[in-house]
């Protein structure tokens, strides 16, 4: 059986390579079957061993760079393809885009491919069962990880690092070296068990139990990270050292066009939501999408209904869209109010989704009739920059939708800001992974840069998290509610602020493996 495999280039380079991608899937939420991936990794490693070795006779009649490429790209393909299907959902919403689906389906994942093709590439033709191809392998894969999260408008989605969300010890050595570091890490974990399978290999026993230690290490760390900040909490808070919000999810469905009747009807539900206290300040956050395509200036309409209701002491973060007429362009912002509505705050989203908030190349597209998938024709404009709102002693991060997977709207920043409010709108995701998925990233956030995150979310995940990555309290996907917490104002310690980490193993391991291929 394993010659038939090891003599079908059908399996060995095309079928199974995609089924390895496909599989991976179940490593990330909402399933957690991170074990999965200490079996995916050696197999890839093997096969492009296996066809690197027999290039020279099995594959002779066929260029032999092209076959680690693939071995890469199918792999790419299928990880893709189960890991971003829910994109695909989005394009139900507008009936101008449902053609557009199985395209959707398939022309992403046979795009993002290409990433595993050329790590494939750049190491696939120097591998061999030995340890410095296993550091030049796991080299390759995290370079390309970078890349893809860093060229054109960026994507890093579900670096294999997020397969450890669920185990909070683990991560917690995401603060001091931050994500792209430990994504290198994470991959040369995964890959130990090709140690057992390297012949020449000595002292096997020293290597795995090394491992063991720096696994059993980094999770002493991580439950002494926990513990500490437990007792820190503790203390600001009985110090009376917090401030009180309350994060509304109001489960509206996604509808275009919202009449005026409808938007009162939202509104009022949103305030019923927000359960208010007259006496209690509050900082209340309601998601992105709960007024659907509506301006900001629209709202002078309800002034009084919010007036009303709402009091001096009492905030309202929103998500609306807003204008600048001086220079004609508008932006999908992050709001914050007063009981007036007199806005006191805004930032205009900076990571603005590809197809979904604007058309690339849109003079060409539009001509054949494409636009964006949000509400409305033209694209938004991008945000000049990251800002932050000061209040109550706390420095107030925000971040709309998607923008919570990018590490670097959070490393740029040049003051020690304590707090991330995510609002978002899920919805455009249904009932698929993707809301899990999206709701992974707010916990590497909040450790990464020792901040309590807030994220409210329409449908999808609303919740508090702590600045350890710890949900401190959690509404479920589709579910209707709000959640109140008194939040401790706890001074910052420190934080991710670059990638320098990851480049110093990156040239490490690449040291490691030519250095030591040249004594072979």
């Amino acid at each position: 059986m394993i010659n038939f495999v090891l003599n079908s280039r059908l399996l060995l380079v095309f079928l199974l390579p995609f089924l390895f991608g496909c599989t991976s899937v179940f490593s990330f939420q909402p399933y957690n079957l991170t074990i999965i991936n200490f079996f995916i990794f050696p197999f890839i490693f093997y096969i492009l061993c296996n066809i690197n070795k027999r290039s020279k006779n099995k594959y002779r009649k066929k260029p032999h760079l092209i076959n680690l490429f693939y071995v890469g790209y199918f792999f790419g393909i299928g990880f893709y393809l189960t890991g971003t299907y829910w994109i695909s959902n989005s394009l139900q919403f507008d009936e101008s885009f449902k053609n557009l689906i199985p395209f959707t389906i398939v022309l992403l994942p046979l795009f993002l491919g290409l990433f595993y093709g050329l790590g494939a590439l750049i190491c696939g033709k120097y591998l061999k069962y030995d340890l410095p191809s296993l550091f030049l392998f796991c080299a390759s894969i995290s370079f390309v990880d970078y890349l893809r999260a860093k060229i054109l408008t960026g994507f890093p989605w579900n670096l294999w690092a997020y397969s450890w969300s669920w185990f909070t010890e683990t991560i917690q050595v995401l603060n001091p070296i931050g994500l792209f570091a430990f994504n290198l890490l994470a991959v040369t974990l995964f890959c130990s068990p090709c140690i057992f399978f390297i012949k020449k290999l000595r002292y096997k026993g020293l290597l795995i139990t090394s491992l063991l230690l720096v696994f059993f290490s980094n999770y002493l760390y991580g439950n002494y990270q926990l513990n500490s900040n437990k007792v820190i909490t503790a203390k600001y808070v009985k110090e009376k050292k917090f401030v009180n919000v309350k994060i509304i999810s109001p489960n509206f469905d996604l509808k275009y066009n919202l009449s005026e009747e409808e938007t009162l009807k939202r509104i009022n539900n949103l305030i019923r939501y927000s359960d208010i206290e007259k006496n209690k300040k509050t900082l209340f956050i309601w998601p992105e999408g709960a007024l659907s395509g509506k301006y900001f200036f629209e709202l002078e309409k309800y002034k009084n209904l919010i007036k009303k209701n709402f009091f001096s002491n009492h905030l309202i973060v929103l998500g609306i869209n807003t204008i600048d007429k001086k220079e004609d362009k508008f932006f999908n912002s992050f709001v914050i109010v007063d009981h007036n509505l007199d806005k006191k705050f805004q930032y205009d989203k900076v990571k603005l989704v590809p197809f979904g908030e604007f058309l690339p190349f849109q003079t060409l597209l539009e001509k054949i009739g494409l636009k964006k998938i949000t509400e409305g024709f033209g694209s938004f404009s991008k945000g000049n920059k990251n800002k932050t709102f000061l209040y109550n002693g706390l420095s107030i991060t925000p971040l709309i939708c998607y923008e919570i997977i990018f590490p670097e709207l959070t490393q740029k920043l040049n003051f020690n800001h304590n707090l991330l409010i995510n609002i978002s709108e899920d919805a455009w995701f249904g009932d698929t992974i993707g809301p899990y998925q999206h709701f992974s990233k707010s916990i590497f956030r909040a450790i990464e840069s020792d901040s309590y995150v807030l994220r409210s979310a329409n449908k999808g995940f609303s919740a508090i998290i702590n600045n350890k990555g710890q949900i401190i309290k959690s509404l479920k996907n589709n579910e209707t509610g709000n959640i109140e917490y008194r939040l401790p104002i706890i001074d910052k310690k420190g934080g991710n602020k670059n990638d320098l980490i990851f480049f110093v193993l990156l040239f490490t391991y690449c040291f490691i493996s030519f250095r030591y291929k040249k004594n072979d």
